[in-house]
């Protein structure tokens, strides 16, 4: 039986996302964009009610396309305002349409991948945690990247959200030495368009 995170489980669909998903290396500006958005949704929530509901996220938002999201306005904080199938708080739709907008700005000075895995010079951070309760809830890094996030116009992306999403797009490798993904996601700690 395959040792997990303590975190994962018992559901089938946290499973798979632990098991696929968590931790591996994410290069894509627009998959990274999704994924600090779903974050800064999950606050004061579970991330499995986000996990189940997020199919019915990337149909509400335009498959997570921050360049449609980005031209959106008051109608469309309404029309989501009334979606039964996302998590239905006017800040956080407010401050996703506005992220749209600030990821804009951030990709068209670089990338917003660029931008992010700069701050870990473009390879994985390696942790080597045995017990989910040395696993940090927040870094110093995580507070950097929080800050100059918001600088940019960001919100809903405090340090607690951004280091969440670090251990999620695998810019650091927060699977305990335990589990059976850590081997396996320290391998992939190559980016695919360098080889470095």
């Amino acid at each position: 039986m395959c040792q997990r995170c303590a975190w994962a489980g018992p559901e089938d669909i946290y499973i798979a996302y632990h098991d696929t998903e968590w931790g591996v290396p994410e290069w894509d500006s627009r998959a990274l964009w999704e994924k600090l958005i779903l974050d800064g949704f999950q606050a004061g929530l579970s991330w499995i009610t986000i996990l189940k509901k997020r199919e019915n996220f990337r149909a509400a938002f335009a498959g997570f396309d921050p360049d449609i999201i980005a031209e959106w306005g008051e109608a469309d904080v309404t029309r989501l305002l009334a979606d039964p199938g996302i998590i239905r708080h006017r800040g956080k739709i407010e401050a996703t349409i506005g992220n749209a907008r600030a990821w804009r700005r951030i990709e068209d000075e670089g990338g917003f991948d660029r931008f992010l895995w700069g701050y870990v010079g473009g390879t994985p951070l390696q942790n080597s945690f045995a017990s989910q309760a040395d696993v940090p809830t927040h870094t110093a890094l995580s507070t950097r990247i929080s800050k100059d996030l918001k600088r940019h116009g960001f919100k809903f992306c405090g340090p607690t959200i951004v280091y969440a999403f670090m251990e999620a797009c695998g810019l650091v490798n927060d699977h305990l030495t335990t589990c059976h993904r850590h081997a396996p996601v320290a391998e992939m700690a190559r980016r695919p368009d360098t080889g470095a």
